[in-house]
Order: C-alpha cells, then structure tokens, then sequence
C-alpha cells in the first residue's frame, strides 16, 4: 500500500533502450534463488566478474549486504522476507532500467513473492536461475554455520529447517551445484544470456 501522497512519476529523459543501444548489450537481472548455502552468492559473483571482465555493465545485489543498509530494519518473519524482496525487486528495476546485468542473491524463498517481483519487469527482463542443491549438502557446506544455529534453535525461522523454501516451478535457468563446478555454472548461463541475445 503506498503510503506517500501528492507524488508524480517523472519519466526518463533517457529510454532504457538508448541506454542498452550505448552499452551494446541488453539489460536484465538474474535472480538467484536457493536455499542457503547452496552457491547463490558464490556463482553470482562469478558471473558478475566474467560480465565485468568482457566490459558489459553489471552490479551484484547480495542478500547479507542489502540487510546490512537498505533493509536493515526487516528481520525474517515471512511479511519481513516479502517486503525484502518486494525492495530488492523494485531496485533491480532500476539497474535494468539503466542498462545493466544486475545478478542478486537472495533465498527469497516465496514462489509468491518472486512472482510479484517477475512482475515488475517487461517479458525476458527477469531470468528466475534456480541454484538447486540438497539440503544436506548444504548443510554439509554451512559456511556461516548457520544451520548448525537453527538445528539449536539458535536461529528461529530459517529456511529449510523451520521455514519452507518453495522451489521454483519454471525457472528459466536450473543449477545443480552440487553436480557442476562454478566454472561451469557461469558458462551455462552466459550460454544462455548470448541465446536470448541479452550479450
């Protein structure tokens, strides 16, 4: 519900395609979603450096770094995660609307809220990549030990163990982490940014 009044949607002087004609490539976010621990972070910043390195215009958005400013006055009931992501969706808009790849890296464990955030965008903008690993393996890996916590009951709410993930339906990008290596990860969805003629 929007809350502010008396306000006026300015247009661009520039259009998102100007913009995407200056760049010479497309624009579009490549929205990684996965339980924790299962690479998101890991393989979105290795598509954000090959981008980066091939002089194409990139950002990352990453879960713990937009909760650490932007949204560090949510925490993670389930309203708290959907307006996260309802955040995270509108501000992804706006670098694919400046011309960019922007790649975030969030659980976002709601087919719901990744849907309205789908929404936002005009048809082959938002590419749903799907990184798909057993929780065991996560578990398995636990970086920041955070499984461990929840199995306590250290940390309530935590997806997978106490709060569902609900896995996507029709990605347009699946990942196997635990049956590919980063390398091939990339590859796998440059080959498919190249086919949709976004690179």
């Amino acid at each position: 519900m929007t809350k502010a009044t008396n306000i006026t949607w300015h247009s661009s002087s520039i259009s998102k395609e100007e913009r995407r004609s200056k760049n010479g490539h497309g624009s579009c976010v490549l929205w990684f979603t996965g339980l924790s621990g299962s690479g998101k972070s890991t393989i979105a910043n290795a598509v954000s450096s090959e981008l980066f390195r091939q002089a194409l215009n990139e950002y990352v958005l990453d879960g713990d770094n937009i909760r650490h400013g932007l949204n560090k006055d949510l925490g993670f009931s389930d309203e708290d995660r959907t307006e996260n992501i309802r955040r995270i969706g509108e501000v992804a808009k706006l670098f694919v609307d400046s011309g960019a790849i922007v790649t975030t890296a969030f659980i976002s464990p709601f087919r719901s809220d990744r849907d309205q955030v789908r929404a936002l965008f005009e048809e082959g903008e938002f590419i749903e990549v799907y990184i798909d690993c057993p929780l065991e393996e996560c578990e398995r890996r636990d970086p920041k030990q955070l499984y461990v916590k929840a199995r306590r009951g250290e940390i309530k709410d935590f997806t997978g163990i106490n709060s569902p993930y609900e896995s996507p339906e029709r990605p347009e990008i699946t990942i196997r982490s635990d049956q590919v290596t980063v390398e091939e990860a990339v590859k796998h969805i440059f080959d498919y940014l190249q086919d949709k003629n976004v690179i």
